[in-house]
């Protein structure tokens, strides 16, 4: 199958044309409005330093339902602890910062570029882009990060620099759009650990359905900061 190449038009070819792998097309920038697009049609952008921007809608698509997300008995003891103060919104660039420093198995080098990280903090700052923070004794530790439209949550990356603060930072996320009855949260590739907290895969016309009816929902924009719990 081709990989198309963007030009300045703010236009994407239909997801489901993408090759065997998910790359569906190559080029364009990380606008605002490209980005909106792109994820309103179940395509995300993923690509290292040096490469041109690659464009992606893989087939299957991992996904969590708010509500499905499996939290075991250790991570359970840890959430009513209290070690981690959650909140959101309260430190995005230093989450998505931090995400990009994260070293990651069988990768080289981030996928979080400074191109990324300036477009999704721009993101954040017109009310699309959300974090959740996991804090311990005021120290920032962990966090998630990803985009809203509608009832459906991108997620993009998480980190962690002490045990299960991402978990916490996740299962407080899943607590909360759960509560605004959204309809999943899009984990995008598969991962073990994703897994195992609930996320299973879908088929690309699965995903692509579920997007349509979520995107019929009102987007909670702006920040998300008295969502603190």
């Amino acid at each position: 199958m081709p990989v198309y190449q963007l030009s300045n038009d703010l236009i994407f070819p239909d997801p489901t044309l993408a090759d065997p792998e998910g790359l569906l097309a190559i080029g364009g920038d990380l606008t605002p409005d490209r980005l909106l697009l792109a994820y309103s049609m179940g395509i995300f952008p993923w690509y290292s330093d040096g490469q041109p921007i690659l464009w992606w809608s893989p087939d299957p698509r991992l996904v969590l339902i708010p509500d499905k997300i499996h939290v075991s008995k250790s991570l359970k003891r840890v959430v009513r602890s209290g070690k981690y103060r959650i909140s959101f919104d309260t430190c995005f660039v230093d989450v998505i910062n931090q995400c990009s420093l994260t070293k990651r198995k069988n990768q080289d080098g981030t996928w979080i570029t400074e191109e990324m990280i300036r477009a999704y903090c721009q993101l954040h700052a017109f009310g699309y882009a959300h974090s959740v923070e996991s804090f311990y004794e005021d120290r920032l530790v962990g966090g998630v990060y990803g985009l809203s439209l509608g009832k459906a949550f991108f997620g993009e990356s998480m980190y962690s620099n002490m045990p299960d603060a991402s978990k916490v930072a996740l299962v407080a996320l899943a607590e909360k759009l759960d509560a605004w009855e959204f309809h999943f949260i899009d984990c995008q590739v598969t991962t073990d650990h994703l897994l195992r907290m609930g996320a299973s895969e879908i088929s690309r016309d699965s995903f692509l359905e579920k997007l349509y009816h979520a995107l019929q929902g009102e987007t909670h924009r702006g920040p998300w900061t008295d969502a603190t719990i």
